[in-house]
């Protein structure tokens, strides 16, 4: 999907309101997160070194952007997320089971596709909790999904009670489902695709075991091999009547112990992980059992603002094909 203006598309809020209205939003939806999932704000880092194996690899193809210090030489990588950094945070904070934290996280992602949804630049709530082991189950992530979807839905309820031209009528019901299941049902489509019409029909859905091998031989989306367990983790989308496609607001999944972390190190042919500082405590049983995931700001603004472009809610740079459909269109880029 590359730009993409809705026939008749015009933004239910000025510039003005947009921005009052994005501050608000993001207040709003900090404090129901962190009361639904007991959680504490704590400060983030921008950038880690490379040899701490804390940056999220994604995918395993994305290049992160680097830097050298002046002063001492050593090279910095910008985050990609902070799917490891908050689990050793956890560690060192000595939070204990049924605890959590929450941070602002702000990463440049350079090889992500510009579109309607997607930008260089990523803006979230990283957040992790941690857990027992007899919290590592199905049971537990569906509930920790349903109190993230309360949370997002009381957060809608709110700006419409102050901006009454928002209509927003989401569903708190979520559809689970596993990406095996997605695709029997619809072997012909791609995932995104299939994404699409779950969404359509459901509205709110849960799509669960994401990165393993499918039975089609391929997998429904990339997931790093050391931080979700894949038998454990999933998207929590949303239909966007805008843009009539599912959203995607959350990547988030109960992590590997160190079983779990083994077993997909080997099946994902990353064993050289092993002897990076933060995969060897994981492999030691040094770390605790977590819960953890992020939800896009940037994201979550234009879904409740019901806006076209993610530009209209964040500062970024976008390619000239985009710069001009918008402005022909009359969408304000920020």
């Amino acid at each position: 999907m590359k730009l993409i203006i809705p026939k008749g598309y015009k933004s239910l809020l000025s510039l003005y309101e947009t921005q009052t209205a994005i501050g608000k939003m993001k207040r709003i939806f900090e404090d129901n997160l962190a009361r639904e999932l007991n959680l504490k704000r704590v400060s983030a880092p921008l950038f880690v070194e490379p040899h701490t194996g804390l940056n999220d690899n994604l995918n395993g193809t994305e290049r992160p952007v680097e830097f050298d210090l002046k002063e001492t030489g050593q090279i910095a990588q910008i985050v990609h997320s902070l799917a490891k950094w908050k689990r050793l945070a956890l560690h060192k904070y000595d939070f204990h089971v049924g605890n959590g934290l929450y941070t602002d996280m702000n990463a440049i992602r350079r090889d992500d596709e510009l579109d309607n949804l997607h930008s260089i630049y990523v803006d979230q709530w990283d957040w992790e909790k941690v857990i027992s082991e007899n919290n590592r189950n199905e049971e537990f992530l569906r509930e920790t999904v349903r109190s993230i979807i309360h949370a997002i839905c009381d957060t809608a309820d709110t700006l419409m009670e102050m901006y009454p031209a928002l209509e927003l009528n989401l569903s708190r019901e979520v559809k689970f489902i596993t990406s095996q299941e997605l695709e029997d049902m619809y072997p012909g489509l791609t995932p995104k695709e299939r994404e699409n019409a779950i969404v359509k029909e459901h509205g709110t859905v849960f799509l669960m075991q994401i990165g393993g091998v499918l039975r089609s031989g391929k997998t429904h989306d990339g997931r790093a091999p050391d931080y979700d367990d894949w038998s454990l983790n999933g998207d929590i989308l949303f239909y966007n009547d805008v843009l009539d496609c599912a959203i995607e607001l959350s990547s988030m999944g109960i992590r590997v112990d160190s079983a779990t972390l083994d077993r997909q190190l080997s099946i994902s042919g990353c064993d050289d992980r092993r002897e990076l500082e933060f995969q060897k405590m994981l492999l030691d049983d040094n770390l605790p059992l977590t819960i953890g995931g992020g939800i896009g700001q940037s994201r979550l603004s234009m879904f409740l603002l019901k806006k076209a472009h993610i530009g209209e809610v964040q500062v970024s740079i976008w390619d000239e094909e985009t710069l001009r459909g918008c402005k022909a269109a009359g969408v304000q880029l920020l």
